[in-house]
């Protein structure tokens, strides 16, 4: 939890964060927190803390002087006052040194109702079985149309073939895996920076010259263990979201991460990965429920991108979530760098 940072390092978090007073009133807001609860910042300032809550009073219970460790208080409901839209959140209470308390929320239920990731199997299986069976023909004509203009073409003509077949692969890959389930692959090392320039590949071909693609990597990352074809899955969506979005420019940042909290869990080394876009941004009604199986901004968008990226991102344990405002869109991707292996964690080079 930060201490004493400056306003606009608090917009820099994508974790809604109050600054409260000694007597428990909101006396700072950052971006996240004010479009967390769907009010302009301004209107939290001078509120207590207390009154967002329902359901319960453990916040108002806590927020006493006596105070002098952080204090997690579980699920607490939450809400701006004259509003009945309910946020759920996991809240740390903090003291500061100057006097007052950080109040910081971890969102555990970012949508009413049940979890996305329990929805998107039903949302996809009867319609989206049908669909994979129409597919698969489609794709076995593109690979073989493919197939020949790399015999006739010349060395671009054949990169680009290759990128053509190997997209149908994993496509055809998908389809077979919708059609007759099987368990989760066992992970396998995976570079990040690969599965990205994979990514930017795609990008470069769907985008051409409309959208510039910007490389930012941290050169120090290991590799961690992975699906690499999950990942181009969900970084792809996230990337071509962006272009969609009428982004001119998409940039793709790379950082490590120590000590960091992923829901309930602390990770000694994790990977923070960020697509930053200056697009439309996301649409504030559709703030709540961008996650949601078959919700899209667009007429013509199956809403199923941003579901699949996150189901990829907890089936690495990991969490994506985002930051927007006309210009300005940033998804953030956090993955641990280690797994479980007979109850311990261990690092991929062991």
């Amino acid at each position: 939890m930060p201490l004493d940072s400056p306003a606009d390092a608090l917009d820099e978090l994508v974790t809604p964060l109050l600054r409260l007073d000694a007597a428990g009133a909101i006396v700072e807001a950052n971006q996240a927190a004010g479009r967390w609860l769907g009010v302009g910042r301004r209107r939290l300032l001078g509120t207590p803390a207390a009154a967002l809550e329902r359901e319960t009073t453990a916040l108002a219970r806590a927020l006493q002087p006596s105070l002098e460790a952080p204090l997690r208080l579980r699920r607490v409901a939450l809400a701006f006052p004259g509003s009945d839209e309910l946020r759920f959140a996991d809240l740390w209470l903090a003291p500061r040194d100057a006097g007052g308390f950080w109040l910081e929320a971890h969102v555990v239920d970012e949508f009413p109702g049940e979890d996305p990731a329990q929805l998107l199997p039903s949302a996809l299986s009867a319609s989206l079985k049908g669909l994979a069976h129409e597919l698969r023909n489609p794709l076995a004509g593109i690979k073989g149309a493919a197939q020949l203009l790399a015999r006739r073409g010349d060395g671009d003509t054949r990169e680009l073939t290759g990128l053509i077949e190997a997209e149908v692969e994993r496509l055809a890959a998908l389809v077979d895996r919708l059609l007759s389930p099987a368990p989760p692959r066992a992970f396998e090392p995976v570079n990040i920076h690969a599965v990205l320039e994979r990514v930017l590949r795609l990008a470069e071909s769907d985008a051409g010259w409309a959208t510039r693609l910007v490389r930012d990597y941290d050169p120090s990352l290991p590799e961690f263990p992975g699906d690499a074809d999950r990942l181009t899955q969900a970084l792809w969506n996230l990337v071509r979201n962006a272009i969609e979005a009428g982004a001119g420019t998409v940039q793709l940042r790379t950082r490590v991460e120590h000590g960091a909290r992923i829901f309930d869990a602390a990770h000694a080394l994790a990977l923070r990965l960020e697509i930053v876009d200056d697009g439309h941004g996301i649409p504030p009604e559709l703030a709540e429920q961008v996650f949601l199986p078959l919700v899209s901004g667009r007429a013509d968008g199956t809403g199923l991108g941003l579901a699949l990226a996150q189901q990829v991102a907890r089936e690495h344990r990991g969490s994506l979530a985002y930051r927007s405002r006309p210009g300005h869109t940033v998804f953030t991707l956090l993955l641990p760098m280690q797994y479980e292996a007979h109850g311990e964690l261990e690092s991929v080079d062991g």
